[in-house]
């Protein structure tokens, strides 16, 4: 068990999987009949209505999720001003012994570094940046686990037309009923988190949705304020890692978790 600088303790899920959705604002997705299945985990896990992305456009917003840090091109490909050596949530994963994976839909194969091949944007993608993640670990959607396999921690990255970012919320939404629905009722059996965050909004706070939902989760509706990095440290303090980047000047999510047994 970790404790938070204000005492709450924080699990320690057997595994975590992120999905990142795209380009929606809190408003877009809460109460949206476009979005039913969406709303559905809302009312069963925990809504943070003060999530914020950190900046525009996309690729920062995913290097902040990431590594705490933000390039300084926007989606250029390839980023720069972000240290290809910097530690990062993967590496730190698996300097501790952990496992990690990346899964994009649309990616041609394992470890591809191109731009952009169909609806697989690189600007989504921010693991391919970093010399200390395997590209055996950046993986095509395709190769996604048997659920009992998974690692650690898995990011979940849907193509452009299905994480909203060129389809429909609609789209995007069956899409997740489809692909997340049976894992979310894996985990809820099977001590797993599930995140799902967007990378940026376009209201003018940047307001973004974030849901956690699983067995350790409290649900409710939750004020605190909330950016990209206070999910990566939450991130790392569940798996008992060091802090990187912006992460380190920052406090865990802490009051959306049940009560230790």
């Amino acid at each position: 068990m970790r404790l938070t600088a204000s005492g709450a303790a924080l699990p320690h899920p057997a595994h975590i999987v992120l999905v990142i959705e795209e380009n929606k604002s809190l408003a877009q997705i809460d109460g949206s009949r476009s979005a039913p299945y969406l709303n559905g985990l809302i009312r069963s896990g925990a809504l943070f209505t003060n999530s914020h992305g950190v900046t525009h456009p996309s690729l920062p917003n995913y290097f902040a999720l990431f590594a705490g840090l933000t390039n300084d091109n926007g989606d250029g490909c390839p980023a720069t001003g972000v240290p290809p050596s910097a530690p990062n949530l993967a590496s730190e994963l698996l300097a501790s012994r952990l496992t990690f994976a990346a899964y994009s839909e649309g990616l041609p194969q394992a470890g591809w570094k191109g731009c952009a091949a169909g609806r697989y944007g690189r600007k989504h993608a921010p693991w391919v940046h970093f010399t200390n993640v395997p590209g055996s670990l950046q993986l095509p959607l395709r190769a996604f686990p048997k659920f009992d396999r998974l690692p650690a921690l898995a990011v979940v990255v849907p193509d452009l037309d299905d994480d909203m970012h060129d389809g429909t919320i609609e789209e995007g939404d069956v899409w997740l009923a489809r692909n997340l629905g049976p894992l979310v009722a894996w985990a809820s059996r099977h001590d797993t988190l599930i995140v799902v965050t967007w990378d940026e909004g376009f209201d003018p706070f940047n307001t973004v949705p974030t849901i956690f939902a699983g067995p350790m989760v409290k649900p409710g509706r939750y004020r605190e304020p909330v950016n990209h990095y206070r999910v990566l440290r939450t991130l790392e303090d569940l798996e008992r890692l060091p802090h990187v980047g912006r992460s380190t000047g920052v406090t865990p999510i802490s009051d959306c978790w049940r009560s230790a047994p």
